[in-house]
């Protein structure tokens, strides 16, 4: 399975130099000297570089942008070539130091229960500067957990599910948003 860690953003310089929007947690480790990214040949710009993967050749902080340079970008025109193009990484390769964490792709999907009813399932995991956010899809629309111990105390992605305690009125923000159900009825019956 392969992890989005990044997107190439505009060139930086002249010397093959790419700005990048961040999509990992862990950017020192994705991105060390040597590390191998891939990408899909066809998310680059057509009749760009035939390559899919870039080797990172240096990479260091520019106030709170982060710039990449590659072994296959020598110059800027092939840094333009890639602008807007996703890198990624397999999953198989990296180190199962943290039992602890999960990935997007295994937590997307699961079953949302609280108080051992389904509410809703795992659409999709944001990942945000001070904590992630499992973003639930519900009958009544889109909502936002914190994915924290506290909130999310088990998560059991063989089972299939995922526990939430979820703090009074985070689910039933949305259903008073929808304006369209009185304040004690819910939709489907399963909210």
């Amino acid at each position: 399975m392969q992890l989005r860690v990044a997107r190439i953003g505009k060139p930086h310089g002249i010397r093959g130099e790419v700005t990048v929007q961040v999509l990992t947690d862990s950017p020192e480790e994705r991105f060390d000297r040597g590390a191998v990214l891939a990408y899909d040949v066809e998310a680059a710009t057509p009749g760009s570089l035939a390559v899919r993967t870039l080797t990172v050749r240096s990479a260091r902080w520019n106030k709170d942008i982060l710039v990449l340079g590659f072994e296959e970008v020598p110059d800027r025109n092939r840094a333009e070539e890639l602008r807007g193009t996703t890198l990624y990484v397999d999953t198989e390769e990296l180190d199962d130091e943290s039992e602890e964490g999960w990935y997007e792709h295994e937590l997307v999907g699961l079953e949302v229960r609280v108080d051992g009813r389904a509410v809703g399932t795992v659409a999709a995991l944001q990942v945000m500067p001070a904590q992630d956010l499992l973003v639930v899809d519900t009958p009544d629309g889109e909502v936002l957990v914190p994915f924290v111990e506290e909130i999310v105390p088990e998560v059991d992605v063989e089972g299939g599910f995922v526990v939430v305690l979820p703090p009074t009125g985070l689910f039933e923000l949305n259903r008073e948003a929808g304006g369209d159900d009185s304040p004690g009825e819910t939709r489907g019956g399963d909210a």
